[in-house]
């Protein structure tokens, strides 16, 4: 560290505030806030280890540190807020913001027009929103339209401009959808009026307007003005169904935000729903992601103070999935336990899990590549292996009490099958029902014909089978001088246990875990592959075709020799008088020299 930073980080006060990083162009690359500026400002920089590279490269990129003391960290919060939005500092975390998002803009002018829109402009008018869905914006629209008559033209509607009669009529006017303030036929107190009302509906406040219907209703029947009650009945009707339709909490629970956080690797969801009477009057997801070593608390109440201006939020209320140290000014924040509004928080977790879950899972299919990457990432970190497992192959043994032993090899490359590389095996030098003899073979031939062959070794093999099958491949590995080169683990069916050579402790891994999958799907391939081929050796096709091209051998002699003996395993170990019961002195003896002179090449020794 350079002597003047240190000199600088030696000086900072032991108080709330706001600290900056520059680097060597004069340029804030990160804000941070603390309630101690100096403990926390020298904790980065006495680090002997980083567990992030980004934060390696941050203290490495920093030359000068200057900071702003504050009076509580709540101003900390703020001033560090502000500052990230104005200077946007590289290692910042990253709050996408919300300019495609439509708004409802109740406009300010005289006769306000309301419409929507997606660029939201600082000219007074009040924007209500964002809205996740433009489905949602036009029926909120189409339900104001039902309800009042408004203007939709851009005319500018003054007074003067009213009085000289500079505006005609249009056809909305006709069509009974606006009153046509344009000519004097609306006075602006009653459309000022419906403005009011309007307001209250998008802000949730739809009690409030309920009952000032009712009450104008009765008003217009007691002065026999029925057809102008019925009207007004019918806007009543309207309303209460939208309500009903929003209506999921208690109606007691009045005026309440409610913030949940979903984290997966680098990615953050932070999802927001408003709560007024009992209904839920607008829901929004904010994506964010993580650069250093952000916490949950820090990148919430980001989000949070962000989500609430955003929405022009004056809420006294807040529920949090978690306890929140850093406090909002004039904001209580609860973590519920029980009824209502625990449901509610669990609902808006919800939403933000499935918007990330969704939102990886789109740009993983978009992208195969990245969804590999980090399959294998996380099997290399979940087994604690050395290199990325980019060739895994799996073994497993097939036989009924002996009979017809085989064995099979399956090959994933990159988390996939590729069964062009699968591969059989007879085993020769096993009598009986012994997996750990028979895995012993197996392994041996295989990696002694790629070590033959100059083929690339597997990065991990995995063993369908316990500790048995596991100490069995690993004396082939070992005689093969290989056991250093490849990882080995054996999967137990029972408990999906996994274990490691010379580890009495397996280890479990989480059913829903991505590791786990994948080394299910190749063991489940391996036994699917065994068992495959065991049926058609049982069958007697494969046993049939290689009696048959010995010479002198036909069909009916190869099955009376089956039927008889069991397998080619035990013809093959038999002596010419044995044979000679079913096929002749002559035929005995031309089986006898076949199989001696036809011993496979990479017999296990």
């Amino acid at each position: 560290m350079k002597s003047a930073l240190k000199d600088k980080l030696k000086l900072l006060p032991s108080k709330p505030g706001v600290y900056q990083f520059f680097n060597k162009e004069g340029k804030i690359i990160y804000v941070g806030k603390a309630r101690n500026l100096k403990k926390r400002a020298n904790s980065y920089f006495n680090r002997e280890k980083f567990e992030n590279n980004k934060l390696r490269i941050l203290v490495k990129n920093t030359v000068d540190v200057q900071h702003i003391v504050v009076q509580t960290e709540s101003d900390a919060l703020l001033l560090e807020n502000n500052l990230i939005k104005k200077y946007q500092p590289r290692y910042n975390i990253l709050l996408k913001d919300d300019k495609s998002f439509p708004f409802i803009c109740v406009k300010n002018e005289p006769f306000a027009r309301v419409f929507s829109t997606r660029n939201p402009v600082n000219d007074g008018s009040l924007y209500f929103g964002p809205y996740t869905s433009m489905v949602m914006v036009r029926t909120l629209l189409e339900l104001i339209r039902q309800l009042y008559p408004l203007r939709n033209c851009n005319y500018l509607l003054r007074d003067e401009n009213i009085q000289k009669k500079k505006f005609k009529v249009c056809l909305e006017y006709h069509l009974g959808n606006c009153k046509a303030p344009c000519v004097g036929l609306q006075a602006e107190d009653e459309y000022d009026e419906n403005i009011g009302q309007i307001k209250n509906i998008l802000k949730g406040n739809i009690h409030g307007v309920l009952d000032f219907l009712k009450n104008k209703m009765k008003q217009k029947a007691a002065e026999m003005k029925y057809e102008e009650a019925q009207f007004l009945k019918e806007k009543t009707e309207i309303l209460q169904k939208f309500q009903s339709k929003s209506a999921i909490v208690n109606p007691s629970i009045n005026d309440l935000d409610v913030f949940s956080y979903f984290e997966k690797e680098q990615h953050v969801a932070i999802n927001y729903l408003r709560v007024i009477n009992g209904a839920i009057i607008q829901a929004h997801t904010l994506e964010a992601r993580k650069v250093l070593d952000e916490t949950p608390e820090e990148i919430l109440a980001h989000a949070m103070l962000d989500i609430r201006k955003l929405v022009n939020s004056q809420s006294k209320e807040a529920l949090v999935p978690f306890p929140m140290k850093i406090s909002l000014p004039g904001v209580k924040m609860l973590q519920p336990r029980k009824g209502d509004k625990k449901t509610l928080l669990e609902l808006s977790e919800r939403n933000a899990k499935y918007f990330l879950l969704e939102k990886m899972k789109l740009m993983e299919s978009s992208r195969p590549a990245i969804r590999t990457n980090r399959i294998l990432d996380t099997i290399q970190k979940d087994l604690q292996l050395s290199v990325t497992p980019a060739h895994i192959e799996c073994f497993d043994n097939s036989n009924i009490q002996g009979s017809n032993p085989v064995a099979s090899c399956v090959v994933f490359r990159n988390a996939k099958p590729v069964i062009k590389e699968y591969r059989h095996y007879n085993i020769k030098t096993v009598t009986g029902p012994d997996d750990f003899s028979s895995m012993q073979e197996i392994i041996f031939r295989r990696y002694k014909r790629l070590l033959d062959e100059g083929e690339p070794l597997p990065q991990l093999v995995v063993i369908d089978g316990g500790k048995g099958q596991l100490s069995s491949a690993m004396k082939s590995l070992v005689k093969l001088g290989v056991q250093n080169k490849i990882a080995v683990i054996a999967i137990a069916k029972k408990l999906e246990e996994i274990f490691f050579p010379n580890d009495p402790v397996p280890l479990y891994l989480d059913k829903n875990s991505e590791t786990l999958k994948v080394i299910q799907h190749i063991r489940n391939e391996a036994h699917r592959f065994a068992i495959k081929f065991h049926r058609q050796k049982r069958s007697g096709k494969f046993a049939v075709s290689e009696l048959t091209n010995i010479e002198g051998i036909g069909d009916k002699i190869a099955e009376k020799l089956l039927k008889e003996f069991g397998s080619v395993e035990k013809i093959r170990s038999l002596e010419a008088e044995k044979l000679s019961e079913i096929t002749g002195r002559k035929k005995a003896e031309t089986i006898v020299n076949y199989f001696r002179n036809h011993t496979a090449p990479d017999d296990f020794p």
